[in-house]
């Protein structure tokens, strides 16, 4: 039984802005398993960003993955976009109505960040181990501490969050990593050829700078392990 990687856009985004997608290859050829995106990820990090001027560079550099095997689509474990695609759906109505202001539903995550986590569902039925790489705060807070989401957002809002508190089972069980995790990953198997003292604040802190939602006391701690 094989194994899964489910990145959601952030993560290779992230990864794409600070010239670190090559190392994706490199800890593929050390994973016994398989990068996998949705086809809704694959819209939002390929398809739309080669119509656009401005994200066309990075939107080539994640199709070459793609091109290589590096990451592959869903149907390369049996599961057809349409089981996805079903349990998305499920899965955004059940998030996106889980916390209210005012009356009114407040949109939590998107189709990729969703359809992410039903993937996630199904490779748990099938009992293939899987974890999801996703840069967002707001999907993992909803999966590992969603009170602590409607109490932040509270604060953000400077208004009283109401939230459907029986919806918070639904989201348990996931399992996250972020790009820093990945990067850190590749630095501990001496993949990435820069020989530098301070090469790991430098790679954990340009992720955090360029859209990994981590802490400075999160960084830290890496770095005491490193």
């Amino acid at each position: 039984m094989t194994k899964a990687l489910i990145f959601d856009s952030s993560t290779l985004i992230s990864l794409s802005m600070n010239g670190l997608l090559e190392y994706l290859e490199k800890l593929k050829e050390i994973f016994d398993g398989k990068f996998i995106i949705t086809k809704e990820v694959k819209q939002e990090i390929i398809d739309k960003p080669l119509t656009i001027k401005r994200f066309e560079l990075e939107a080539l550099r994640v199709r070459n993955l793609f091109f290589e095997k590096v990451i592959e689509m869903p149907d390369c474990l049996g599961i057809k976009d349409s089981e996805i695609s079903s349990k998305t759906k499920e899965i955004m109505d059940i998030a996106n109505n889980t916390f209210a202001e005012r009356n009114r539903n407040i949109h939590l995550i998107s189709d990729g960040e969703a359809s992410c986590m039903a993937l996630s569902k199904i490779l748990n039925q099938k009992k293939i181990q899987n974890v999801i790489c996703v840069d967002e705060r707001t999907i993992r807070m909803l999966s590992e501490k969603p009170e602590n989401l409607r109490k932040l957002m509270e604060k953000k809002l400077h208004t009283r969050i109401n939230s459907k508190t029986g919806n918070y089972d639904f989201f348990n069980g996931f399992k996250f990593i972020r790009s820093t995790e990945l990067i850190y990953v590749a630095y501990k198997k001496k993949l990435i050829d820069i020989k530098n003292g301070i090469l790991l604040d430098a790679l954990l802190y340009a992720l955090k700078f360029k859209g990994c939602a981590i802490s400075d006391q999160e960084i830290s701690e890496m770095k005491r392990l490193g």
